[in-house]
């Protein structure tokens, strides 16, 4: 089974990964830096919409973030 705590590690490794700052992300998807920085560092995940964007200016799959093979 698939956990959150899996699913907030995959997307923290994409964040990381981008070679973004929090604000420029931040920006890129319409969000407030502090919430970047809750994804990072608090269990706070985004709204769907939110996470949509996130994959598309990540350039990553959804699937891959969701662990799902």
């Amino acid at each position: 089974m698939i956990t959150l705590n899996e699913i907030r590690e995959k997307l923290i490794e994409a964040i990381n990964q981008s070679g973004m700052t929090q604000k420029q992300l931040a920006e890129k998807i319409g969000v407030c830096q502090q919430a970047i920085g809750q994804y990072l560092h608090q269990n706070k995940m985004p709204a769907l919409d939110t996470f949509a964007n996130l994959c598309a200016v990540l350039d990553i799959d959804a699937n891959e973030i969701l662990c799902i093979k």
